[in-house]
């Protein structure tokens, strides 16, 4: 797919939660672009392509974080966070006969590979493969009532042997899913990645729409898209670092359960399609959380909440204990199916969080007080 342009938004009068159509491509690219956490150049190179014209700055840091800046050096340091690295394997061995086998990136359900259609992203190119195991019809009855491991599993890319695989492949080569990107009906759309090139999408598009909001920014935003979160939130740790915050945000996905076996009262009731998931509980600045919930309903954004009592598991639990500690939020996607091929997000929902994130970087000024009262 070509690269997207980078216009200013356009939305239809008739729909305001009609994507503008570049930023739709830029989204669409996302998904279609490898980025297994510690292999993220290429879609970085895509965010830093499109991102640019509507920054003051944009930069790599020597982790591999992008970071896009735009408003008042002076003001208060807002720091958004959308982590683009994606779950995916590490080619380990290559047997005799040309097979391949693999560790993972990031916590995989192994079912879910099983008879899966891959891609490994070498030095040559990527080269099509497919993981599988042994067929039903050869499984001895214990076999078919045990759960299947990794290493019961193997790639294949259509060699004869050893020899012509590692003509093209090496070990340390990335492997993910293949990246397709589908429409279903309505405002859905399915795909692996989902988890969190949504999020990295969000607040790359808040900017470019404070980039064209009528008023100048009073706050001083970054717009990072961080990397290896998915293997211990490492990039918004060293992102933080440099930037060292006043206010923080993280956007990631969540459980969606509004589908089948999602227990509501555990999960809580999320559903795709509401609107901006806001957090609450001892990870987030209560100040923060109830901006959000004000800007939200000030601006007829429809939004939904959710709690967890411990530590998130993502971007937002190292960035509110960075230094002496950051004004933190959490504000999340529904995704269904998380960390599988088929991923199910609202278009609606992205577009959404975008309106939210840009309305309280354009509300931020030094006047803004979230200590704990």
């Amino acid at each position: 797919m070509s690269k997207p342009s980078s216009s200013q938004p356009n939305r239809s009068l008739d729909n305001p939660h009609a994507i503008d159509p570049a930023a739709l491509a830029f989204f669409q690219c996302s998904i279609e672009t490898p980025s297994p956490s510690g292999y993220e150049e290429p879609i970085q190179a895509l965010i830093r392509d499109y991102i640019t014209p509507h920054a003051d700055k944009v930069h790599t840091d020597v982790h591999g974080n992008v970071i896009a800046s735009r408003g008042d050096a002076a003001g208060p340091r807002l720091m958004y966070a959308g982590h683009c690295d994606q779950i995916g394997l590490l080619i380990s061995h290559i047997d005799e006969q040309g097979f391949l086998y693999a560790q993972t990136i990031g916590g995989w359900d192994p079912q879910q590979l099983v008879g899966q259609s891959m891609t490994i992203w070498t030095g040559c190119g990527p080269v099509a493969a497919v993981i599988s195991r042994k067929p039903i019809h050869l499984l001895s009855s214990k076999e078919r009532e045990e759960v299947v491991q990794l290493g019961q599993m193997w790639l294949d890319i259509g060699v004869e042997n050893q020899e012509q695989a590692k003509e093209t492949v090496r070990v340390g080569d990335p492997v993910t899913l293949d990246l397709r990107y589908r429409p279903l009906m309505g405002d859905r759309v399915s795909g692996p990645g989902m988890d969190n090139k949504t999020g990295m999408w969000t607040v790359m598009e808040s900017l470019r729409r404070c980039a064209a909001a009528p008023d100048p920014l009073r706050c001083h935003l970054h717009s990072v898209a961080t990397v290896q979160e998915e293997i211990g939130l490492r990039g918004a740790k060293t992102a933080a670092g440099s930037i060292n915050p006043d206010v923080a945000i993280a956007v990631d996905v969540t459980h969606a359960s509004d589908c089948p076996t999602i227990e509501k009262n555990q999960q809580g009731d999320i559903r795709i399609g509401g609107g901006p998931v806001i957090f609450r509980g001892p990870n987030i600045n209560a100040k923060v959380a109830s901006r959000l919930i004000e800007l939200a309903e000030s601006h007829s954004i429809p939004y939904q909440l959710a709690a967890i009592g411990r530590a998130t598991p993502n971007d937002a639990n190292v960035l509110q204990l960075h230094g002496s500690g950051v004004a933190t939020g959490l504000v999340a996607i529904p995704n269904r199916y998380m960390h599988s091929a088929v991923e199910v997000i609202s278009l609606s929902d992205i577009d959404r969080i975008a309106d939210l994130l840009s309305l309280f970087a354009q509300n931020l000024s030094s006047d803004d007080d979230f200590v704990p009262s």
